[in-house]
């Protein structure tokens, strides 16, 4: 061990002791009667505070330490760093939200949460194999970097660049929405002010030191994020099952669940709350069969509604809940359509057996010796779900900002051994994560579900307040008791409030949203420095001002980096979807626009300038057509029919299923031809 890698070690050793302290004082100030409102925010400050001393520290302007660190980032630090990359807020706080509400199997519609697992994880497998090795024997910067050496010419480069734009940003975005999310939960602030507070960490973060500054603040954010994640599902197994080591033991909860689901499927109340469900989607299918008809009926009937209330002097409650839903009516067809096919979705989904969530430990839907239509469902289960792991995997092995951690080792050999550390540090997480959406899912059956709407928890309403999407009870059918279908938990919410819904102390929230902060900033920084280079250093300084000096361009890519965040900000304002969501459609359109062409131009000489540029672009197209036309919005913006139009069943997030094939074959057919005119 050099005296470099010594240093770096007791750093790391003594900001580990010096977390740990922090929480055992936050910890004992909350037992002497800390108020829950200075909590929160304390961890937010502390914590960002904490990344930006790092990140101040490690500022600079010398181009080589500015992109890659200075290639001299130990393989267990880089480990380290690329698994906080790759955690983001997807996995800390999305993935057991996946997995449980949709199982390990999923259904006709939903490919199921341990094809993230199992994706991912996967992914890193090729990357050693494949990729990672060959780009840090280039010596290069960036990913289109590869494509302009590989390939020659600017074709390769832009589009490539373009892609890095497009695919990080979406992912980016997921990132700051989380940063929101979590802010305002921990400091009660509305939700745009939480992301603008996330924005500044982020920047704290990465503006100043480049990829240098990154590495070392997404150190000290993996041991954060660690911690978040294994006490709460440690806490909550030994509670459950009187054992902390929730991997090894959580099985016995899979069976009661199992149990717990069979009686829930038989209760009558839930019957019935199921079949209140399905009324209101026939209602909704009954409108957007009448449109523009039905549009103008609802709305001169809510305007009636209101002004009886004011001739009869009603409430002025009553009154304004009526005006807030006559304003909330949709403006025009386009819009009724769209709001309307979404809400009757959502009714029949939750009039299905369990509310729409497939059974826990069920492999996949439907049957393969039953009838016709079992047979079907349980083809179309599995065909989903390996659609989805195979988008994952080749995703993980072709994102700009993951192989971009790469170049930052001294050697080949580094890089290889950095890819195994990540896996390491990555499977400490990834192993709990099943564990933690069953055990959440047993206390909500067994304890919550039952309980009488005069006396759920008051952290009910506080995160249905943060944002109604992510949490929301109603009392359907009138009985005051809650039952499981009228629950509707979003997949954003379920790590986060973990620790309130077992009774955790509340030290322990803010720690889990410490944690979620963390993997959020630390993946944003990356994303965000991959997205800057690519405007500023393989499109700007390569095609407009080549003569640029390499500290202009350094700087230039920093005011780039703050004006990719802020319009990343505006854009998450607007809730556009869930994190897993818009995560694994950048995973999917990074799968489609660079691996065919990266993996050909390493494994085959023959792949040329020609194939790379109609393989990338028939890839890309292909998988951007599948998911904007099955997107609601735009099926609404372009008059067609709700629904969407599925190849083969495959849902829209999966494209790059169709997109990969296509590419391998365009850039393979195109290459040969392109060889043989020459």
């Amino acid at each position: 061990m050099t005296p470099y890698e010594r240093r770096i070690r007791r750093v790391l050793l003594s900001f580990t002791a010096g977390f740990l302290l922090f929480l055992l004082g936050l910890a004992l100030a909350e037992q002497n009667g800390l108020s829950r409102f200075w909590l929160g925010p304390i961890f937010i400050f502390s914590t960002v505070m904490m990344y930006a001393v790092i990140g101040i520290r490690s500022r600079t302007t010398d181009p080589e330490e500015y992109y890659v660190a200075g290639r001299r980032i130990p393989p267990m630090y880089n480990g380290m760093a690329a698994a906080a990359d790759w955690m983001s807020a997807a996995s800390f706080i999305s993935m057991a939200g996946g997995l449980y509400l949709q199982g390990y199997g999923g259904n006709e519609a939903q490919a199921g949460g341990l094809a993230y697992v199992l994706g991912w994880t996967g992914g890193f497998c090729l990357l050693a194999l494949l990729i990672a090795p060959h780009l840090r024997r280039m010596n290069l910067y960036t990913v289109p970097d590869y494509f302009a050496v590989r390939f020659g010419g600017r074709g390769p480069r832009i589009i490539a660049a373009l892609s890095a734009v497009l695919c990080s940003f979406i992912y980016v975005v997921a990132q700051i929405y989380g940063v929101g999310l979590i802010a305002s939960r921990l400091t009660g602030v509305q939700f745009e002010i939480g992301i603008l507070l996330g924005i500044g960490g982020v920047l704290l973060c990465s503006f100043l030191g480049g990829m240098k500054a990154i590495t070392w603040t997404q150190v000290a954010q993996y041991v954060v994020m660690l911690l978040a994640f294994l006490i709460p599902v440690s806490w909550l197994a030994y509670k459950q099952l009187g054992e902390p080591a929730a991997p090894f033991v959580y099985g016995d909860q899979l069976r009661k669940i199992s149990a717990l689901e069979e009686k829930i499927a038989r209760d009558p109340a839930e019957r019935q709350v199921a079949a209140i469900f399905l009324a209101r989607g026939r209602e909704y299918e009954a409108l957007l069969h009448d449109l523009p008809g039905s549009l103008a009926r609802v709305r001169s009937d809510a305007q009636a509604h209101v002004r009886r209330l004011k001739q009869e002097n009603g409430d002025a409650a009553v009154i304004q809940q009526a005006s807030r839903a006559l304003s909330a009516l949709p403006r025009d067809v386009a819009s009724a359509r769209e709001q309307w096919t979404r809400a009757m979705n959502e009714s029949y989904e939750r009039a299905r057996p369990l509310g729409g969530v497939p059974r826990h430990s069920r492999p996949f839907a439907g049957d393969p010796n039953g009838t016709p239509q079992q047979r079907d469902d349980f083809d179309l289960s599995r065909r989903n779900f390996l659609a989805l792991m195979f988008c994952l995997m080749l995703g993980t092995a072709g994102l700009p900002h993951l192989l971009t951690r790469y170049y930052t080792t001294p050697s080949v050999s580094g890089a290889r051994s950095s890819v195994a550390w990540s896996l390491f540090f990555i499977a400490l997480v990834y192993i709990s994560a099943p564990a933690l959406a069953a055990l959440v899912k047993f206390e909500v059956m067994n304890n919550l579900v039952g309980s009488s709407f005069d006396s759920l928890p008051a952290w009910i309403a506080q995160w249905a307040r943060v944002d109604p999407s992510l949490l929301s009870v109603a009392d359907v059918n009138g009985d005051r008791i809650l039952q499981w279908g009228e629950i509707r938990l979003g997949a954003d919410i379920i790590m986060l409030a973990t620790p309130e819904l077992g009774g955790l102390p509340y030290v322990i929230s803010g720690l889990v949203a410490a944690g979620g902060l963390a993997a959020a900033l630390s993946t944003a920084d990356g994303l965000l420095l991959t997205i800057s280079n690519a405007l500023v250093r393989d499109i700007f300084c390569h095609d407009v001002r080549p003569d640029l000096p390499p500290e202009q361009r350094v700087i230039l890519s920093k005011f780039a980096l703050m004006g990719v965040a802020l319009v990343a900000a505006v854009v998450a304002t607007a809730k556009p979807a869930e994190i897993l969501s818009l995560v694994t459609a950048s995973f999917s359109l990074a799968a489609a626009a660079f691996v065919p062409a990266m993996v050909l131009g390493i494994l085959w000489r023959g792949a040329n300038r020609a194939g790379a540029v109609a393989g990338m672009l028939a890839g890309l197209a292909v998988t951007l057509y599948y998911m904007s036309i099955n997107a609601p919005s735009v099926r609404a913006a372009l008059g067609l029919a709700a629904g969407q139009q599925l190849w083969f069943g495959i849902q829209p997030l999966s494209a790059a299923v169709f997109g990969v094939p296509l590419g391998l074959l365009v850039t393979w057919t195109v290459s040969l031809l392109a060889r043989q005119r020459s």
